[in-house]
């Protein structure tokens, strides 16, 4: 994250930060360490505690042709802001006829598993991705977190910038020093499989994994599929992928009711109802917010929870 902020503000005099102890502290993960000592006060911004603030003065500040990063340290804290991101932000480029955008991002933390309270342990996408006029993407590896935030800072429209907790420092990868973009939509098949399609984003990916090597040993073949962008969704390769297979599974570790797994059961069944097998599986939190952190591993899906799920479809 931090590099990938670092090299497009050296690049482009355009690119600014500003959120909540970003500067001189480095931010609540480190996500900006440093960044305030090479680029100074104005352009890494440390502001008060005022969400919508953050987010308005993001607004104003694309409106007058810059490219602002705004960080909210936890998605949970992003409510007071909501009148700014639905009312105006998303609304810019529609409400003008095209005339206006705003090439600004919008960083947060979120998700479960670091044993943090509710506020802290959120995962809110699906309300992101309900607004129309906003992109929402979420990585998974280091590769795709520099690579993604690139292409979100060069977007031309408000880019939702998910980070999840749990895989900040859970494991490393070689990243390249150069520039790049991982282009916004596209998902990443991270195992090939023929018999079940696996669909999960951010955190939920790795334990997603973890079921699909250990269901192999079993004869079950599962293809899971890294969505990376949530809006737009990249509904091609999902297709593809579960008129391959016929079978699907759904994993995100934000509540099962109303969730995005629903609204792409929903898609899958009006695009592809002639392949499906079996009734598609979702496997997510339950229906109430996030426990503290001596029930959070029960609430999270883990890959027990995972497998069973498969096996299920599997079983139908």
């Amino acid at each position: 994250m931090c590099d990938g902020l670092h090299t497009e503000m050296s690049q482009d005099e355009r690119v600014m930060m500003l959120g909540q102890d970003i500067g001189r502290n480095g931010g609540v993960f480190r996500a900006t360490d440093a960044l305030h000592e090479e680029f100074g006060d104005d352009r890494v911004v440390d502001t008060p505690l005022a969400e919508s603030g953050i987010i308005g003065s993001s607004i104003g500040l694309s409106l007058s042709g810059m490219r602002p990063v705004g960080e909210i340290q936890f998605m949970g804290f992003l409510y007071p802001g909501f009148d700014q991101l639905v009312s105006h932000a998303s609304r810019m480029r529609s409400r003008t006829h095209g005339q206006l955008n705003l090439p600004m991002v919008i960083r947060m933390p979120y998700g479960g598993g670091i044993r943090a309270p509710e506020h802290h342990s959120e995962s809110k996408e699906a309300f992101f991705v309900h607004e129309p006029g906003l992109k929402v993407v979420t990585p998974s590896t280091p590769y795709d977190a520099k690579g993604l935030l690139t292409a979100a800072i060069r977007d031309p429209d408000p880019v939702m910038f998910l980070e999840p907790k749990l895989i900040y420092r859970a494991f490393r990868e070689e990243v390249p020093e150069r520039s790049y973009e991982i282009d916004l939509g596209e998902a990443a098949v991270r195992r090939e499989g023929s018999d079940i399609s696996v669909f999960s984003w951010g955190a939920m990916t790795r334990p997603a994994l973890i079921a699909a090597e250990e269901l192999a040993e079993e004869g079950i073949d599962c293809e899971v599929v890294d969505l990376r962008s949530l809006s737009p969704l990249d509904f091609d390769t999902i297709i593809d992928s579960f008129e391959k297979t016929g079978r699907g599974a759904i994993v995100h570790e934000a509540p099962k009711t109303g969730g995005l797994g629903a609204e792409i059961a929903a898609t899958i069944q009006e695009e592809a109802l002639m392949y499906q097998e079996a009734p598609i599986q979702r496997i997510a939190g339950y229906d109430a917010h996030i426990p503290l952190h001596a029930l959070e591993d029960y609430y999270l899906p883990q890959a027990v929870r995972i497998q069973d799920g498969i096996r299920e479809a599997m079983e139908f």
